[in-house]
């Protein structure tokens, strides 16, 4: 049930108790209203059952239905009539399980039947009764059950749509993210790329014979720069990359065999043999153009002077690229320079490939791809929005609850209308005289001859609409002579404890 301010509960409870004292006031109902006494006490007590209603939702409807059985069995009081509708419809309302109201249902029609056993030897009150319950409780009930399951389908759509639009406001910002760290990897890769042949072509100019000493001198400083360049750039980019994330997908325009001539064109030693005519297409083509752009770079910024040879194989529905350096003019090995190789590790996995690094055996580094010739990169597999799911699942769950809270009551009262039928019947069969039994039956035997063949209990009172009783008899008896019709029916009449006379009447 939707939350209410304190205010709004506790002026909504006071409206309530001053309407359901209206009938109790009026004192229309002899037994429930007749004296002050009893109007004071009912009024007090409607003001209890209002005031715990909300914590204990079936107490005020069991407290009204104790408070109206005294006055009759039949559970119609016009002082609370209108309480037990109101409670049974606020106690459908506000009870978060049915099971409790099933049982006080079911209690309610035992209670009854039992107190009109010991007060009656018809069970027409307690039909009345079932009737009762049926119209002024379990009806209300049914439909408070409705209007909450209602409520809170609508409430539960609400909160999902919220937390979907949360969910979609985050996966906007982790995809601007992605899209940052995507920028900042093509970043460090073209631009590294670029000041690592800038730092080769000033480094080549740096030793040319050919220039001044103050020509040499700015070569020098134009190739320290570059280098330095290149490193705040890896940090400052590093700061950038997320970890984890996607290499980006679309292919540049330049081919491995034009980036290799802008590497020899900037003073790079470098060879390629085996080059494609036509590269791999999508994510392939990407990928292996920066296999060699990656290994170019990390050539020239860590083995400056190293001879590079670019390898390019084609071998069946596969493409093999192999990037190779010496150890540089200081003689150390080449490693690993940053998070260089581990992006491009993921590159070439998304693209369906695998790739190997490590040093060579002079010395120098060595950078092995392998990738597929037609391969497209797989997408991922995106699952349900997990609002989604909920929202599946709260509508099911509620679909279940109303169905429950509407059928469980409708088969309680198609088997109370079974059992009551069922009742009526063998209250009638104990009233039917069998024809056979009847034809037996002789003027002027004693009732203890007769008693043998005749039922078990006569009928309470003649049908209406009979003739008058034969004059002189000291009792006459009415057997059924159907089950089902209330007329025709068999009179016996006795005189000084003898059958007198017998017919068949109506």
């Amino acid at each position: 049930m939707r939350e209410t301010t304190p205010l709004r509960a506790r002026l909504f409870d006071l409206g309530l108790w001053l309407l359901l004292c209206v009938p109790v006031l009026l004192r229309s109902d002899p037994a429930d209203g007749g004296s002050w006494t009893r109007v004071a006490l009912g009024v007090v007590l409607l003001g209890g059952c209002v005031a715990v209603s909300r914590r204990l939702p079936l107490l005020p409807l069991a407290v009204t239905v104790a408070a109206s059985l005294p006055a009759t069995l039949e559970l119609f009081t016009p002082s609370y009539s209108l309480a037990l509708v109101a409670f049974g419809y606020l106690a459908g309302r506000r009870q978060e399980h049915s099971r409790g109201a099933l049982w006080l249902f079911g209690g309610v029609a035992a209670v009854g039947l039992l107190l009109t056993r010991l007060t009656s030897t018809s069970l027409g009150p307690w039909f009345t009764l079932l009737l009762a319950v049926a119209l002024a409780i379990v009806a209300p009930w049914l439909v408070g059950r409705y209007v909450r399951q209602y409520d809170r389908l609508v409430r539960s759509g609400w909160e999902l749509a919220d937390r979907m639009e949360r969910e979609q406001a985050a996966v906007a910002d982790r995809e601007r993210l992605r899209e940052r760290s995507r920028i900042a990897g093509d970043m460090h890769d073209s631009l590294g790329h670029d000041l690592a042949l800038i730092a080769v072509r000033a480094g080549a100019l740096e030793v040319d014979p050919a220039l001044g000493p103050e020509q040499q001198r700015a070569a020098g400083e134009l190739r320290r720069a570059a280098a330095g360049a290149t490193e705040r750039l890896r940090d400052v980019i590093g700061v950038l990359r997320e970890e984890g994330t996607a290499a980006p997908t679309a292919p540049p325009g330049e081919t491995v065999q034009e980036l290799v001539d802008r590497a020899r064109a900037s003073g790079l030693d470098v060879t390629l043999t085996g080059a494609p005519v036509a590269e791999p297409p999508g994510m392939a083509g990407r990928a292996l153009h920066r296999v060699v752009q990656e290994g170019l770079t990390n050539a020239a910024k860590h083995a400056p002077g190293a001879a590079v040879a670019v390898t390019v194989e084609q071998k069946g529905g596969s493409v093999r690229v192999r990037v190779t350096n010496g150890p540089g003019d200081g003689g150390e090995p080449l490693a690993s320079g940053g998070t260089g190789l581990v992006g491009l590790d993921e590159r070439v996995r998304l693209a369906g490939g695998t790739l190997a690094h490590g040093p060579a055996g002079d010395g120098g580094f060595v950078l092995t791809a392998v990738l597929p010739r037609r391969g497209t990169a797989a997408r991922p597999v995106v699952a349900a929005p997990t609002s989604a799911r909920e929202l599946d699942r709260a509508r099911r769950e509620v679909r279940r609850d109303l169905v429950r809270a509407i059928w469980i009551p409708l088969a309680l009262l198609a088997a109370l209308t079974v059992l009551t039928a069922g009742v009526a019947l063998w209250t009638q069969s104990r009233s039917y005289l069998e024809r056979d039994n009847y034809a037996r039956l002789l003027v002027g035997q004693a009732y203890a001859e007769i008693a043998e063949d005749l039922p078990d209990r006569p009928l309470a009172a003649p049908p209406p609409g009979l003739g008058a009783a034969p004059p002189g008899m000291d009792e006459c008896r009415y057997y059924r002579a159907t089950v089902f019709a209330a007329v025709p029916v068999y009179r016996l009449c006795f005189a000084a404890g003898r059958l007198a006379t017998k017919d068949e009447v109506g």
